[in-house]
């Protein structure tokens, strides 16, 4: 069974062909190539950003360079994952470059501001909850635990899922609902 956190062979020969396509202006393979991509795009610029918003608005400039530069996809190169992958992270490195340092407006507010760095305690505690979770990740049945780290992790879609497994989109679905309720129920105190 191909995993759900990796495209396969046939769904990277599947981009690959997009993006050739959406360099002729296709604007269907323009679409289909942001419904397959773009969870995965989004996941590489909010783990860079930190912020749902500059996300979004990054990958908006990647798809809106896609449609302008796709004529220089070579797939000689690299799949058309990697180097969809490159602009998103590129232009996320970019956005976090501009940025202006933030700086406080009255230094003397500094010492009133939390330090950022956890107690002793509440370390201990976050460091139980962490295994907590990944102890009741591990009790999912294989297929479940991939299909949650794949849908809330890597941002693909329930549909991106259920066309990477050959699996109907109901049975992907409830694959999920159930795998979350079995976790809702282990991390209850």
């Amino acid at each position: 069974m191909p995993q759900p956190d990796a495209p396969d062979g046939a769904d990277a020969r599947r981009l690959d062909a997009l993006l050739e396509q959406v360099a002729t202006q296709d604007r269907d393979a323009f679409e289909a190539l942001y419904q397959q991509a773009g969870g995965r795009l989004f996941a590489i610029c909010l783990r860079l950003l930190r912020d749902r918003g500059e996300a979004e608005d990054v990958l908006q400039e990647v798809f809106v360079t896609v449609w302008h530069k796709a004529s220089r996809f070579d797939p000689g190169k690299a799949s058309a994952m990697t180097w969809l992958s490159m602009l998103a992270r590129n232009r996320s490195i970019d956005r976090l470059r501009a940025a202006p340092p933030r700086a406080l407006d009255d230094v003397s507010i500094a010492e009133e501001l939390p330090d950022g760095d956890l107690q002793p305690a509440q370390l201990a505690e976050r460091n139980d909850e962490d295994a907590r979770l990944q102890d009741c990740m591990q009790a999912l049945e294989p297929r479940r635990r991939s299909l949650i780290r794949a849908a809330f992790l890597d941002g693909a879609s329930h549909d991106e899922l259920a066309r990477r497994l050959a699996t109907p989109l109901g049975t992907v679905k409830s694959w999920i609902r159930r795998g979350l309720a079995q976790l809702r129920v282990c991390l209850e105190p």
